[in-house]
C-alpha cells in the first residue's frame, strides 16, 4: 500500500508541471548531411582541393507556447537554440528567442527574431542545405551594425537578416490575406560606445498578401548609421545604409514557384555590400542587386526543386554570380526525409569563384 502511495505522489508530482505547461511544445530538426564540396574562393586566390565533410544543416531545438490571459489576449514566447549534431557547439546563435502580448490588435514582441525582409525572401529558401541561400544567393547576409570591424578593415557585422537581436516586432491581424510588419532594432548602450548609429539603430517594414495559392510581400530595411565613420588616413564609411525586397509566390496542387528581386547596400559583406578593398581602405560603390527564381514539384513521396539566380555585387570589374541549384527529396514520412542537392556557383570576383557541390542527407522534424 505504501509502495501505491509513493508511486502515486511521485506520478502527481512529475504531471504538475507539464499539466501547467499544457500549452507548451517541444520541437526540433536534426538535419545532417555528407557533401562533397569544389571551391574557389577568396578572389580565386585560394583554389583549395575537393573535399568531404560530415555538415550540420541548421539543426535546431526549441520550445514554444502561449497563455491564455483572457479577453482574448496571449502571453506568447519562443526559445529556440541551433544544435549541431556533428561537431558540438550545441545551443548557440542568434536562433529565435522573444517573449510577447498576442490579441485582436495583431502581436508584439521583443528578442531576437526573423526579419520581415526574410518573410518576404524566404518564399525561395526551399533547398534543405545550408549552401543553398547563402551570401552569394541573396543580399540579406550578415550586417547589423553592431560589430564592425575597423581595426581589420572588414566592415562585416554580427548577427543576420534572417534573425536580428535586440529588435521590437509587431504583426497587424490578417485582413483576408492582407498583413503588415514592423521590425526595429536598438542596441544603444553598444552603439554609443562605438559612436557609429543613431537612435534606432535598423528598421524594417514589410507588406503582404497570402491568400489562397498566391503570396506578394515586398520589405525595406535600413540602417541608420553614421554618414561617415572616421577609419583613419582621412578614410571615411558610409553607414547610412539600406535595402529593399520583392517577392511572388504560388502553390497549386503539386507545383510551387517562388521569384524574387531585391536592391541596396546593406548586405553580407565588404564586397556585397559594395565595398572594395583597395590600398588597406574601403570605397564605396554602386548599390548591389539580385534576383532568384524556384520551383519544385510533388509526386506521391517525391519531391524535385531547381532554382537559378544572379547577384551582381556592384563593383566595377566584378563578374556576375550565376547561381544554380537542382535536388530530389523522397520523404519516407511527413517528419523524415532524404534529399540529394546540387549547388552550383559561377563566378569571378574579389571573394568569390567558381562552386561545385553536392549535399546527400537526411533530415527528422518533431
Amino acid at each position: 500500500m505504501k509502495n501505491s502511495v509513493l508511486a502515486l505522489a511521485v506520478a502527481a508530482a512529475l504531471a504538475a508541471p507539464l499539466a501547467a505547461q499544457a500549452d507548451t511544445i517541444l520541437y526540433g530538426s536534426a538535419r545532417v548531411s555528407v557533401d562533397y564540396n569544389d571551391e574557389d574562393n577568396i578572389g580565386n586566390d585560394f583554389d583549395g582541393d575537393a573535399n568531404w565533410d560530415v555538415i550540420n544543416d541548421a539543426s535546431r531545438l526549441g520550445v514554444m507556447g502561449s497563455e491564455d490571459l483572457g479577453g482574448g489576449l496571449s502571453g506568447v514566447y519562443q526559445y529556440e537554440f541551433g544544435v549541431d549534431v556533428t561537431e558540438g557547439g550545441n545551443f548557440q546563435g542568434n536562433r529565435p528567442k522573444f517573449v510577447g502580448l498576442k490579441g485582436s490588435f495583431g502581436t508584439l514582441t521583443l528578442g531576437t527574431q526573423e526579419s520581415p525582409y526574410y518573410h518576404v525572401a524566404s518564399v525561395v529558401d526551399v533547398f534543405n542545405t545550408d549552401k543553398s541561400f547563402g551570401a552569394t544567393a541573396w543580399l540579406g547576409g550578415s550586417f547589423n551594425g553592431f560589430d564592425i570591424n575597423v581595426s581589420s578593415n572588414r566592415a562585416t557585422g554580427a548577427g543576420a537578416l534572417f534573425r536580428l537581436e535586440n529588435s521590437l516586432y509587431y504583426t497587424t491581424p490578417d485582413f483576408k490575406g492582407f498583413s503588415a510588419e514592423a521590425m526595429l532594432v536598438m542596441n544603444g548602450a553598444e552603439n554609443d560606445v562605438q559612436g557609429y548609429s543613431n537612435g534606432i539603430d535598423i528598421w524594417n517594414i514589410a507588406l503582404k498578401y497570402n491568400y489562397g495559392p498566391f503570396f506578394a510581400g515586398a520589405s525595406y530595411i535600413q540602417l541608420d548609421g553614421d554618414s561617415r565613420v572616421d577609419l583613419g588616413d582621412d578614410s571615411t564609411l558610409d553607414l547610412d545604409m539600406d535595402q529593399w525586397i520583392l517577392g511572388l509566390g504560388y502553390t497549386g496542387g503539386p507545383f510551387s514557384v517562388g521569384f524574387i528581386y531585391e536592391k541596396g547596400t546593406m548586405n553580407e559583406n565588404g564586397l556585397l555590400r559594395g565595398f572594395r578593398f583597395e590600398d588597406v581602405r574601403l570605397y564605396p560603390g554602386d548599390d548591389a542587386q539580385n534576383w532568384y527564381l524556384t520551383g519544385q514539384y510533388a509526386f506521391g513521396n517525391n519531391t524535385v526543386r531547381a532554382a537559378y539566380g544572379q547577384l551582381d555585387t556592384g563593383i566595377d570589374g566584378d563578374d556576375k554570380i550565376d547561381n544554380y541549384l537542382v535536388g530530389y527529396q523522397y520523404n519516407f514520412s511527413k517528419r523524415t526525409s532524404l534529399w540529394v542537392e546540387y549547388i552550383g556557383r559561377g563566378a569571378d570576383t574579389l571573394y568569390y569563384g567558381d562552386q561545385n557541390a553536392v549535399s546527400i542527407g537526411t533530415r527528422v522534424d518533431f
